[in-house]
């Protein structure tokens, strides 16, 4: 990010959100409210999105349809049910830089890891370790784990973790570099977050995937937090396969549900072991019930069944937001809100916590993680009592993320002010 300017006064924030071209979205999601009726100050949907307005109609559009059409709608209406997630499929692929081919909106994220891991992590007596992020999120490390057993093995011995340094936070990719090398004949899969949920440490997909490449180990990433939040080019990155939620940054509602993206290289590689469903089956030929499996070129045929159409909708009507604005859109203000952000934290001048996150913008997304240790969760109470909903992860760390489709620079100025009155006692 170019050097911005900031300023500490209420006059500069007002000054931002009036000059933001992006400002009108903000009137497209529903905020929680206080119990005086004032909007609460959103900094956590990097748990769980806000709901866009739009979503009741699409909805309902699929309510009435069932009502009045019963099973016909799944030929008939405005946006017929059979191939509903193909509405999806183009502002998917958009979101996060890959070919229409490559990506498929189904299932959960850990469903998607569990059917990825079953493609690509193919351990041989030589090959078997799974490389993963220390403090990965739990489901990861539970998937991976559960694969090792699932093959025969020892999670002990197969899972190595990247860690930092003593005395460090943040990952170095030089330790990445130098684990990999000397690995490199017993790893068959390297498996990261690309954000990681704890620190908000964002990873350099393209130059982890060239190191993978390098000594021929496949690539998976997790982007729970990184879909919808980062300007993300998995095509050109040339990961293998990537899995995400939507109820996070993509505010696909609670339990929303997730996508898949699989290079296209794996495209027909049809000889890929894979779970196995019908929706995945070459849908020219799905109606004709054969017996033996034949997939679908691409993520497609890795679906097992026919998808709810309820949570797609849902999603629709965020996609369609996500495509009206453009992830340059969203990267570029994601930028100058956390930017500000963290100029006023830098500004209260106490040492009552430490941000956590790196502070080079090109490192993380929209979210800064403060650690507070054991007065974090206290803190927590202190602002949900102010009508500050944030996140907290043990030990200690506090999560704010200023999402750049509906915060404003007035919220994270009001937030740093009631900041200002609690950390001083902490």
């Amino acid at each position: 990010m170019k050097t911005v300017h900031f300023e500490k006064g209420a006059d500069f924030a007002l000054q931002w959100d009036s000059s933001d071209p992006l400002k009108r979205y903000r009137n497209e999601f529903y905020f929680p409210k206080e119990a005086q009726g004032k909007n609460v100050l959103y900094f956590v949907g990097n748990s769980l999105g806000l709901q866009p307005k739009k979503t009741r109609s699409y909805v309902e559009e699929v309510l009435s349809d069932w009502e009045k059409l019963a099973v016909d709608g799944h030929q008939q209406g405005k946006h017929p049910w059979y191939p509903y997630h193909e509405f999806l499929t183009e502002s998917t692929a958009r979101l996060v830089g890959a070919k229409p081919i490559e990506v498929v909106v189904m299932n959960t994220l850990t469903v998607n890891l569990h059917l990825m891991l079953t493609s690509f992590y193919r351990p041989t007596p030589k090959r078997f370790q799974i490389l993963v992020e220390a403090g990965a999120f739990p489901s990861d490390q539970y998937a991976v784990a559960s694969h090792a057993k699932l093959h025969g093995l020892d999670p002990k011995q197969t899972v190595l973790e990247w860690k930092s340094r003593e005395g460090e936070e943040l990952l170095r990719f030089e330790d990445l570099e130098s684990l990999v090398h000397k690995n490199k004949d017993s790893l068959a899969l390297i498996l990261l977050g690309q954000v990681n949920y704890r620190s908000g440490q964002a990873f350099d997909l393209k130059k982890i995937s060239k190191l993978a490449e390098q000594y021929g180990i496949a690539f998976g990433v997790d982007l729970a937090h990184g879909a919808g939040n980062l300007k993300l080019t998995l095509h050109e990155d040339g990961v293998d396969f990537a899995v995400w939620c939507s109820y996070k940054y993509l505010n696909g509602g609670p339990g929303a549900l997730g996508g898949c993206f699989v290079h296209e290289r794996h495209a027909r590689s049809f000889h890929l072991l894979r779970l196995e469903g019908w929706w995945g089956h070459d849908k020219v030929k799905r109606f004709l019930m054969e017996k033996e499996f034949v997939p679908m070129a691409g993520a497609e045929g890795w679906q097992l069944s026919n998808p709810p159409i309820l949570p797609m909708a849902t999603l629709r009507a965020s996609m369609e937001l996500f495509d009206e604005v453009g992830m340059t859109a969203l990267r570029k203000k994601s930028e100058l809100l956390t930017g500000y952000f963290e100029f006023l934290l830098n500004q209260m001048g106490t040492h009552s916590f430490k941000v956590i996150t790196p502070a080079q913008s090109e490192e993380r997304g929209c979210a800064l993680s403060l650690s507070f240790g054991k007065e974090g969760k206290g803190l927590m109470e202190k602002l949900n009592q102010e009508g500050v909903k944030c996140d907290y992860r043990e030990p200690g760390v506090l999560r704010f993320a200023p999402v750049p489709l509906y915060n404003s620079f007035q919220d994270i100025f009001e937030l740093c002010e009631i900041l200002k009155k609690h950390v001083k006692s902490v």
